[in-house]
């Protein structure tokens, strides 16, 4: 019988753990490696990326972690609340130095398909699942979809909104209930969906 994970809401103490474990899970990701081409030196940029990601944010504590029955964090999922989807500009501007040491020659194309990502994302209030990966040890266990429902749940019947750009998570996402709400691209960056979870309210209502 598969083992369960344990879901629980994120502590500060967790970042290191996290920015491991979604380092190590998005290692082939597609948009992470078109901002990230040098696969030798993919690793140390995503692990950078991550620590980034989770300093700037600062709402780490609304994030959840899934542990393996020995405590360790083998999957996490970053979220933002319904109207705080964005980063602040007094954020970005503090950051500015790490950004630049992170992306180095990349930053130009980063900002740019963060640009886009920013059009293309819905305006109406949800919660934003901004990240959400399971370390390879982990995988194929069931642990990315608890770490999808105890996030569906926490959002209390409000709508919810992601992006992906791995096709092979469409379904997967779909499986969850939520549904294509459009499919684009930035300039020679991967194809991108964005979904859209209507929540039990909107779905109730329609």
């Amino acid at each position: 019988m598969r083992p369960v994970p344990v879901i629980r809401p994120a502590t500060l103490a967790d970042r290191p753990a996290i920015i491991a474990v979604l380092a190590a899970a998005f290692i082939d990701d597609p948009a992470l490696a078109w901002i990230f081409p040098d696969a030798a030196r993919r690793p140390a940029r995503l692990t950078r990326f991550f620590d980034l990601i989770t300093r700037a944010d600062g709402r780490l504590p609304l994030a959840h972690v899934a542990c393996a029955s020995d405590g360790r964090i083998i999957g996490a999922a970053l979220w933002r609340p319904p109207g705080a989807w964005g980063l602040p500009t007094t954020s970005l501007i503090a950051n500015l130095p790490r950004l630049a040491a992170t992306f180095t020659t990349a930053l130009p194309r980063t900002l740019g398909l963060m640009g886009t990502m920013d059009h293309q994302h819905d305006r109406r209030p949800h919660w934003y699942l901004q990240f959400i990966g399971v370390s390879p040890a982990g995988q194929g266990q069931g642990v990315g979809g608890a770490l999808l429902r105890a996030g569906l749940a926490r959002a209390g019947g409000q709508p919810c909104y992601l992006e992906t750009a791995t096709p092979s998570n469409v379904g997967l996402y779909q499986a969850h209930g939520f549904g294509v709400r459009n499919e684009w691209q930035h300039g020679d960056a991967p194809n991108f969906w964005s979904m859209w979870h209507p929540g039990s309210v909107t779905a109730a209502a329609q």
